[in-house]
């Protein structure tokens, strides 16, 4: 069976992203990008990771992964990347608010859920076939699946600094067991793969 994996860079003190978004600052305005440079500044030291973070064949992400909208939907916003997102596949994002398919350009198109993340992740396997299918985050996204047993791998991507406030990664996800995988470190970031012991549905 295809594996369900999620990808998310952190600090040294597991924060993901931070308080305050908005469209100006998409991780809040303590966090900025500082957790991403190994991506964006060093992606060829990084160049395995990176490629593999949109390896899937079908993506699940949180509303505020999507956007920093909150409430109703501002049907004018299409996402943090413009008209061609590097997803090339289906998205599917969680919501409380139905909205209508977003077609981009390069193949990604944006669903909304409403019905939860067991309900996405059947959707995603559905439109992922025999390819793996990547939770994108944000943090609180990714706790949820690995509370329900249903994440299969997680990669960190860890900075070395803390941040000291923010959303961590498990604060959400009590009784978690990981089997460590693999390891590799570049002047920037260290990459941890970890294998959940959680089973299947």
């Amino acid at each position: 069976m295809p594996l369900v994996f999620a990808d998310l860079a952190v600090s040294l003190d597991g924060v993901a992203t931070g308080h305050d978004q908005s469209r100006e600052h998409p991780f809040g305005p303590h966090v900025g990008e500082r957790l991403h440079t190994w991506m964006f500044e060093h992606a060829e030291e990084n160049r395995a990771e990176v490629d593999a973070i949109v390896d899937a064949g079908a993506f699940i992400m949180g509303r505020n992964m999507f956007g920093a909208d909150r409430g109703d939907w501002d049907l004018d916003w299409q996402g943090w990347w413009g008209p061609e997102p590097p997803y090339h596949g289906p998205v599917f994002v969680l919501a409380h608010r139905p909205r209508a398919d977003l077609v981009m350009d390069g193949g990604t198109t944006f669903s909304f859920v409403t019905d939860g993340p067991v309900a996405a992740l059947e959707r995603a396997r559905a439109a992922a076939g025999t390819r793996n299918i990547s939770i994108a985050g944000g943090p609180s996204t990714i706790d949820a699946y690995l509370a329900l047993g249903l994440l299969d791998e997680l990669r960190l991507h860890v900075v070395p600094f803390t941040l000291g406030e923010g959303i961590r990664i498990f604060d959400n996800a009590p009784d978690v067991r990981l089997t460590p995988v693999s390891s590799r470190t570049t002047p920037h970031v260290t990459h941890l793969t970890w294998r959940a012991e959680a089973a299947r549905p």
